[in-house]
This record gives C-alpha cells, structure tokens and sequence, in this order.
C-alpha cells in the first residue's frame, strides 16, 4: 500500500470536469489498495509523509507548486510534476530550445530581444515568416500573452509589451488549422490522444471575451492506435526533449506531418474529455507514482537518488 498525496489549490475544485477526474483517480487508487489524500498549501509539511505526491494546481517556479515538487523530490518521492519539467515548460523560451536541441519538428521560431523591436526588424520577420506572426511572452499559459500580429507596428507594439515580462519573447510563424492535436505523454509512452476544437471565429484553444469570462471549444478524443503513428512519435520525442513526467504536447497537422507548439507539464485530465477513450488514464498514473515507471510496483525506500533526479 501506499500513500498518494494530490497537491491542489482552491481553484483546482472550482471546475467538475477536473474534480470528476480526481474522484476517478482516487478510486482507482483506493481499488489497488493505496491511500489518496488532498493536500493543500496549509498542509505542504506533510509531503514528507507520502509515497508520492501528484500536483493538480498551476505550476510555476514562483507558485507554491513548485516548492511542493522540491520538497517531494528532497525526501526521495515520486512525484509529478518534477522541478526541472516545471523550470522548462513554464518558460517557453526554454521549452523551444530543449525541443530544437532534440530536433523536434516545430514552426520556424526566433526568440526575439529588445533590439529586434524596430520597424525595419519588424518588417523583416513578416517577410520571412510570414504575415500574421505569433509572438508569445515566455511565460505565457492557457493561451494568455498570445498573440498574432499583422503588421511591424503591431510586432513592435506587442513585442514591447511582453518585454515587459522577460528578456526575450517567442516569434513563431503562424500554422493554420481549426483545432490542435493534444497528446498526453507519460514517462516516454502516449497515454492519451484528443483534439481540441477552436470555438467558431477563433485561433486558439483558450479565449477570453470582453468580461474575463474564457472561451473554450469541445474536446474530440480518439483512442491511441486509431490516429496516425508519427502523430504519437512527434509527441513522445517533444515529451522526451523535456523529461520522463507527464506532459500536454499540442501538436498542428501539416498535410501528412505534424509539428509541435508547445510542451505542457501538469496538461488538464478532465472527466469525460481526456479520458473519453482513455479510461485507462488513472491506473496508469496510479502506476507511475507508486511503481518504477514501467507500471511495477516499486517500494519508495527503493528508489534511488539517481532514479529520483532522473524522473
């Protein structure tokens, strides 16, 4: 038996399609003979009491999620997300380099400086890229700080904005589609595969009206052997160039190819849209966080300090 600790905030419990999926997980765990509790902020010193924990809130290196992560990886747990998947994804200035360096196929992309922010610049990387361009501040996430831009004034203008928050911003050359192709990836192997529809009139999968309230489009799931192979190759290479957690890899379709926009940890697992044909999910996690990666039961005083930093 042991003990899983779910690392959540608040506002993890605020939508059901995610606290559905949490309650399956739980059951699941409870099946196997495990333990599964909720662990808030107020009840971080007991992460070394647990086996391993699973982190269900927004992961930043600034948010308590990430001293959650470093606090379970310090006492030997198993734990997703890891610290360094952490670091990586939520800058994606870094994300697209460990992705470059593995040669994962992604859009043409330039990090762009403070001096690119010129009009002759600008005009520059229209004309190579492509008109719109999309420019993405490095930590950017559910689509904010995302943007297209049709002119040089406007690559200027935003470019400048979200200057504001790093030193280096992401100019990316725009792939058209109507929707993206999501697949979950779990210690170097698919665990799930769907699509995520763009709601009508819009370009990407969040969106956000004049009120704050977000946009978002359905969600289409297919079971991993009906989608194409290199689909899933692309996606576990992206998942690879990071780590061997769990990752969200959100992938365009190019004629028969697919190129990869960004490498997601802590991806969303909602009931009934992730796991639609994919009920496998849980037990599959379930596995990770208390066995070797393989889906072997693996004490925790088992694991070793190398094991430990490399997962």
């Amino acid at each position: 038996m042991a003990n899983i600790g779910v690392y959540i905030e608040r506002y993890t419990l605020g939508r059901s399609e995610e606290m559905g999926a949490l309650m399956k997980l739980g059951q699941v765990a409870h099946m196997q003979g495990h333990r599964l509790d909720f662990l808030f902020r107020a009840d971080m010193y007991k992460i070394p009491q647990y086996d391993a924990i699973f982190i269900r809130a927004l992961t930043d290196p600034l948010n308590s999620s990430y001293i959650a992560s470093c606090l379970a990886e310090m006492n030997g747990l198993r734990v997703i997300d890891d610290s360094k998947s952490i670091i990586v994804c939520c800058d994606k200035v870094n994300m697209y380099r460990h992705l470059k360096l593995a040669g994962v196929p992604i859009p043409e992309t330039i990090f762009l400086t403070e001096d690119d922010l010129n009009l002759n610049r600008a005009f520059e990387l229209l004309e190579n890229l492509g008109s719109p361009l999309v420019l993405k501040a490095p930590n950017s996430s559910f689509s904010l700080y995302v943007e297209r831009a049709y002119t040089a004034e406007e690559v200027v203008r935003i470019g400048k904005k979200y200057l504001r928050r790093a030193d280096l911003i992401v100019a990316q050359k725009f792939v058209q589609s109507e929707f993206d192709w999501r697949v979950g990836v779990l210690a170097g192997e698919p665990l799930y595969v769907c699509q995520y529809l763009f709601p009508k009139k819009r370009w990407k999968i969040h969106n956000y009206a004049a009120d704050g309230k977000e946009i978002c489009g359905n969600v289409k799931a297919f079971e991993l052997n009906k989608v194409p192979a290199n689909l899933l190759d692309t996606a576990v290479a992206a998942g690879n160039a990071i780590g061997k957690g769990l990752y969200g890899v959100d992938l365009k379709q190019i004629g028969d190819e697919f190129v990869v926009i960004e490498v997601n940890d802590n991806p969303t697992i909602a009931e009934d849209e992730e796991d639609q044909k994919a009920p496998h999910i849980y037990e599959r996690l379930i596995h990770y966080l208390v066995g070797n990666g393989n889906g072997h039961g693996l004490n925790r005083n088992t694991i070793s300090a190398d094991a430990v930093r490399s997962n």
